[in-house]
C-alpha cells in the first residue's frame, strides 16, 4: 500500500500546501480521500490520472474537503478528458445524496455523471460502518467535528491505514485506528481550536490507539512556525512525520 499526500493544508490558500487530499494505491486500485480545491490538478502533477480513481471517500462536506468535487463530477461528462468506463465508488455519510441533488439543481444537472458511472454508498453518520471489495476493506467511524464527519480505515494485504479527516479527540476514532500501521491525523493548530486537534493531542490519540506510525496533516499556517512532530512526540513514542504535499510513504 502506498500513500501520497496530495494536499496537506486547509482552506487557507497557501503556496506550500494544497487543500486536503490523500491518494492511496493498493492492489491496482486508486483511492482518493477528500478532494479539496486544486486536488485534481495536483493529482495530475503527481502522475495520478483522475480518470483512474476507483474510490472517492469524503470525510465531511466542508468546502476545503470537497472543493474539487464539482469540477470532478463535471469532468466525468466529457470523454475528451475522462476516459473511465466502469463505475467509481463514492463513499460519504448518509445525507450526501440530498447534498448531491442540491448541487444538480444549482448546476442544472451538469454535475450528474453519465448513467452507471457513479456508485454512491452512504455510510452511517453516527456508528461504525464498512464496505468490502475484493482484497480491500474500507471501514468508517464518526469523528468529533460536525454531524456526519467520518474517519476511514483502509485495509489491504494485511496492512492498514487510517485517515482522521477533521476531528477533536474522539473515542470512536481511537477504536477505528487501533493497531493501525499508519495513522494520518489532522493537527490543525498549535493552539486549541474547537473541533480540531493540536499536535500534542494528535500524539496522545495515536498513543491511545497503539498505532505504529503517525503522520501529522491538515496544517493552518501557524503549524509551519513550530516543530509539530516534536510536540506530538511528547505524547507518542513511535515514529512521527510532518506531511508535505507530494510526500509518499509505503504502508
Amino acid at each position: 500500500m502506498e500513500l501520497i499526500v496530495v494536499g496537506s493544508g486547509t482552506g487557507v490558500p497557501s503556496l506550500r500546501r494544497g487543500s486536503p487530499c490523500l491518494a492511496v494505491k493498493t492492489g491496482g486500485r486508486l483511492l482518493v480521500l477528500d478532494l479539496g480545491s486544486g486536488s485534481l490538478r495536483a493529482l495530475l502533477g503527481l502522475g495520478l490520472n483522475f480518470s483512474a480513481i476507483d474510490v472517492l471517500a469524503l470525510t465531511h462536506l466542508h468546502p476545503d474537503h470537497v472543493g474539487d468535487l464539482i469540477p470532478f463530477l463535471f469532468a466525468t461528462r466529457y470523454s475528451l478528458g475522462y476516459t473511465r468506463r466502469g463505475p467509481f465508488l463514492l463513499l460519504a455519510a448518509r445525507g450526501f445524496a440530498r447534498f448531491h441533488q442540491g448541487l444538480n439543481e444549482v448546476f442544472a444537472g451538469w454535475v450528474e455523471p453519465p448513467p452507471g458511472l457513479l456508485d454512491l454508498r452512504e455510510l452511517a453518520p453516527d456508528a461504525p460502518d464498512e464496505v468490502r471489495l475484493e482484497n480491500l476493506v474500507i471501514k468508517s467511524a464518526p469523528t468529533n467535528h460536525t454531524d456526519g464527519s467520518l474517519a476511514y480505515r483502509v485495509e489491504a494485504k494485511g496492512r492498514s491505514l487510517v485517515y482522521s479527516g477533521d476531528t477533536a479527540e474522539s473515542d470512536s476514532l481511537v477504536d477505528l485506528a487501533r493497531g493501525a500501521d499508519l495513522l494520518v491525523l489532522e493537527a490543525a493548530n498549535p493552539l486549541k481550536v474547537p473541533g480540531h486537534l493540536t499536535p500534542r493531542e494528535a500524539g496522545r490519540l495515536a498513543a491511545r490507539a497503539g498505532v505504529n506510525r503517525l503522520l501529522l496533516n491538515h496544517f493552518y499556517p501557524p503549524c509551519d512556525e513550530v516543530d509539530v512532530a516534536a510536540l506530538a512526540a511528547q505524547e507518542f513514542s513511535g515514529e512521527v512525520r510532518r506531511a508535505e504535499d507530494g510526500l509518499t510513504l509505503t504502508v
